[in-house]
């Protein structure tokens, strides 16, 4: 897969019990998952070869606003800053995680959205 610099990359869905939205997805939309442990599965279509796209988790509390929208950088030490510099809040990392770095922010709006990239 190619990750676009910037552009939407993943959604969250905040979910109150992963083996269960495991069930309702695949059931209702066909979509498969990987499992990275009981609280957090990722989202993959139906087609064989398909990446994730997205995750169902459930670590916390629902998200205000919905789904977490997550975008990519090929810069993320750079991208915390423009986002600090547009007037967006860092609210959580840069931090480490399995397949690359993230960071999460608020616009000034009060919306949530994350930023992700490889290692």
């Amino acid at each position: 897969m190619v990750h676009q610099h910037h552009a939407i990359d993943y959604v969250e869905l905040t979910v109150t019990d992963v083996e269960a939205a495991k069930r309702f997805y695949g059931d209702a939309f066909g979509w498969r998952f990987n499992d990275y442990g009981p609280a957090y599965a990722g989202i993959r279509s139906p087609h064989d070869d398909a990446p994730e796209v997205g995750g169902l988790n459930a670590t916390g509390e629902p998200r205000r606003g919905g789904p977490l929208v997550l975008l990519y950088s090929t810069g993320l030490d750079a991208t915390a800053t423009a986002v600090r510099d547009a007037g967006g809040t860092v609210t959580e990392g840069p931090y480490d995680f399995p397949g690359g770095r993230r960071f999460h922010f608020t616009d000034p709006s009060g919306n949530e959205l994350g930023v992700w990239s490889e290692h």
